[in-house]
């Protein structure tokens, strides 16, 4: 009969001398195979900083946490060591109610985000709520020149502004970054991508008439052709454009 390898802890971890009690909890929801696949993922992310949890394991694990004491102490302790530890304070500060507080804690933790990964997950659930207070905030992310912070900001303007808060000059904010981050210009080009199933008549122009570089421009045309909300009149177009 086979038997998983006993899992090993490390007694010392990367940053402080020991590891902490949550640390030692989180490496209990370690997979290891799925750590070796999600590092190739996260490649700017050293293997040592990766536990290896699967991100519905962590969400219960924070939603049960986000109810304790130490969850709030645990926010205040910035940097965190572990990539899973960066997580999971995104995913606490998505049960922050009060829209104040949430965004102040987003303010401090926006410096710290280091991956994709992390800057992509879910927003706070009080962001919906306050949009019209949001987006001067939103502007400044977009205008950090931090490239996580740029891409966090683009990010919320996809996923809360494309519908019926949507405003044509939202586009120039977008488009109006020039980086030479790719994961900046990768969220660009998500961000036009997805802003033309919803909004097609006022993006195409950026693409008819080349306002975007050369980079952006060809990837926007890639990612909407392969989203299956395109039609295959609105795919064939795209394709001449290219």
């Amino acid at each position: 009969m086979l038997h998983e390898p006993e899992r090993v802890l490390p007694e010392i971890t990367i940053g402080r001398r020991y590891m902490t009690s949550l640390q030692k909890r989180l490496f209990e929801l370690q997979d290891t195979k799925y750590r070796d696949f999600h590092s190739k993922l996260i490649p700017d992310i050293e293997k040592e900083r990766i536990i290896g949890i699967r991100t519905p394991v962590l969400r219960r694990f924070a939603k049960e946490f986000g109810k304790t004491a130490e969850s709030a102490d645990f926010l205040e302790e910035l940097p965190h060591d572990y990539y899973e530890e960066n997580n999971l304070h995104i995913m606490l500060l998505t049960q922050v109610q009060d829209f104040g507080k949430c965004l102040e804690q987003i303010e401090k933790f926006l410096p710290y985000i280091d991956n994709w990964a992390t800057c992509d997950l879910p927003l706070p659930k009080c962001f919906a709520k306050h949009k019209e207070e949001l987006l001067e905030h939103i502007r400044s992310w977009i205008a950090s020149g931090e490239t996580y912070t740029i891409r966090y900001g683009m990010g919320v303007l996809m996923r809360l502004y494309l519908d019926e808060d949507f405003r044509p000059e939202y586009l120039e904010w977008v488009t109006g970054v020039s980086s030479e981050e790719y994961y900046v210009n990768m969220m660009i080009a998500w961000y036009l991508a997805t802003a033309l199933v919803k909004q097609w008549d006022t993006v195409i122009p950026y693409l008819e008439e080349h306002r975007l570089s050369p980079w952006v421009h060809r990837k926007t045309i890639q990612k909407a052709v392969e989203s299956y909300r395109i039609t295959p009149e609105q795919k064939g177009y795209l394709k001449g454009l290219r």
